[in-house]
């Protein structure tokens, strides 16, 4: 494995990188650079809920309103241009709705591909979705998934607070719908991290799918995102992705981190030959 790869995780939605440090520090251990940007959407200070010790997501948005998707995709990129300036060879991990962040922060100017043929080194050389969301190009996640009729439909695994769509979201019963595979206790523990959202309406602003080697990790018993919406999802694309399967719910990050270890190293060897 090159020593000038990285790998940027994206976070899914209502999360702090702190379930993931599990997979941050089991690739740091392969030698692999890892990092895991706190995504300001799920940032409980950037949400206007008091005391975010004890939050209150029935308040207003803050002043100038929630921070957007676009502003997760910002914050990615500028760790990607640093990590780029050093010469290194970065793949995006990105998880649930860390999907639509990951595909949006690969813009061209940060691709591999593209940067090699201008003379440049480094870049993003692929993105590797874990159950995630593959969002067309123009699309936001909350249009993609919603009815066209404008009506709003509310998945089981999540609620809205006071003020509804143009307010806080928040996960409903995540020890089955995102921690299925662990006993009581560590579930709790998980839980205990999760924080809110606003829905994520920035459209996606450039293709990447078709520009870079794209992977897609299947967990075979994610309760959130079913296997056939994940499947349906990445076969879609004009250009075919990597396929694998994890026998696992939702967060394989912290229930099959070793293995997920392994096949993010197979598929970046793979891109990187």
């Amino acid at each position: 494995m090159s020593s000038n790869l990285a790998v940027v995780v994206c976070h899914g939605s209502y999360h702090t990188p702190a379930p993931y440090q599990p997979l941050v520090d089991a690739l740091t251990a392969k030698g692999i650079e890892t990092y895991c940007p706190q995504r300001p959407t799920c940032d409980l200070s950037q949400l206007n809920v008091g005391n975010i010790n004890n939050p209150d997501f029935d308040r207003k948005a803050p002043a100038g309103g929630y921070p957007l998707p676009a502003d997760d995709a910002a914050e990615v990129g500028q760790m990607l241009d640093k990590l780029i300036a050093q010469g290194k060879f970065v793949l995006l991990a990105g998880h649930s709705s860390g999907g639509w962040v990951a595909a949006e922060a690969a813009q061209q100017a940060r691709q591999a591909p593209f940067r090699k043929e201008q003379g440049q080194g480094g870049g993003v050389i692929g993105i590797f979705f874990i159950g995630a969301f593959i969002i067309p190009f123009g699309q936001s996640v909350h249009g993609f998934f919603q009815p066209k009729d404008g009506s709003i439909v509310v998945p089981p695994f999540m609620r809205f607070h006071k003020h509804g769509v143009k307010g806080l979201g928040t996960m409903v019963n995540p020890e089955k719908y995102l921690f299925n595979d662990l006993d009581q206790a560590s579930a709790q523990k998980w839980v205990a991290t999760l924080t809110a959202a606003p829905v994520m309406t920035s459209p996606l602003t450039h293709d990447p799918y078709s520009a870079l080697p794209c992977a897609y990790l299947v967990l075979e018993k994610d309760l959130t995102l079913p296997k056939v919406y994940q499947e349906g999802m990445a076969s879609s694309q004009r250009k075919e992705f990597t396929v694998y399967h994890a026998p696992c719910g939702h967060s394989p990050h912290i229930t099959w981190t070793d293995e997920l270890v392994e096949t993010i190293e197979k598929f970046a060897s793979q891109v990187l030959t």
